[in-house]
């Protein structure tokens, strides 16, 4: 599998002169992901953690569900990698029904869809449950993500997405594309199980990304930029607490402060 790193010489301007070096720079490489034969998104994305992006991408876009998945295999091209990914015969439908042609950008989470009824297709719905965090622990699970992005650590240019419990995270994904990063963080989940937790975004919040948590079932997104109005209006329609511009020493609530257990005033 190709590099997720690539080290590009470069020119460093200071106040005190010119010095040559290198920098490490991530790699965005074109993925398809190619569904029964057929290519239904070409992504720009970190060439790892590719079965995890394919599980994670059928089940949040709505084409297939875990157990639906027969195979998945990647194959390195001179273009790129195509991720090959063979579904049982009753998601046939489903899949014909999500059909993409698409190139999508890292950047654009909703790109080349077919119609508008599938960008603002109904959200699901957050099974009740009894997890709740105090304040304390979404502080703790900011604070954490730190240590959890080895790829912007050595980049400064890679998103990240973790899976928060009471004993810590859990797991977490990088990737070049916010979008991306999550979908590889949703497919490790569902291929191994987790426990009921809060999702940690190092990303703003946009009205797919909450699709996609509402999709996973997690109760809590916490990221640490702001939603969209429109995220916050879907994110109370699906029952998700929303906490944005999260810091380990504040953040805000916009939905369901309920799960929060020490919360002062609560909003929707």
């Amino acid at each position: 599998m190709m590099d997720s790193v690539r080290r590009l010489p470069r020119l460093g301007f200071t106040a005190d002169g010119i010095a040559q070096g290198v920098r490490p720079l991530p790699v965005e490489a074109a993925v398809a992901l190619s569904f029964n034969g057929s290519t239904q998104a070409v992504m720009m994305a970190t060439p790892a953690d590719l079965t995890d992006f394919a599980y994670g991408f059928a089940l949040t876009e709505g084409i297939a569900t875990p157990d639906q998945i027969e195979s998945v295999e990647t194959v390195e091209t001179d273009k790129g990698i195509d991720v090959q990914i063979w579904l049982r015969s009753d998601a046939e439908d489903r899949l014909k029904a999500r059909r993409r042609t698409m190139a999508g950008p890292v950047g654009c989470g909703l790109c080349g869809l077919d119609s508008i009824e599938q960008a603002v297709r109904p959200v699901a719905h957050i099974a009740p449950s009894p997890f709740r965090m105090t304040p304390e622990q979404v502080h703790a699970a900011v604070a954490a993500l730190t240590a959890q992005q080895p790829l912007h650590d050595i980049t400064r240019a890679a998103h990240c997405a973790a899976f928060w419990t009471p004993a810590g995270i859990l797991a977490a994904r990088e990737d070049v594309g916010r979008h991306n990063a999550l979908d590889k963080l949703v497919g490790h989940l569902v291929r191994n199980g987790s426990p009921q937790g809060a999702v940690v975004l190092t990303s703003r919040v946009s009205i797919d990304m909450v699709q996609k948590v509402a999709t996973l079932g997690a109760p809590v997104l916490i990221a640490v930029s702001a939603p969209t109005a429109s995220a916050v209006d879907m994110a109370d329609e699906a029952g998700l607490t929303l906490i944005a511009l999260a810091r380990p020493d504040r953040f805000e609530v916009f939905t369901h402060s309920d799960r929060l257990t020490k919360a002062a005033h609560h909003v929707r």
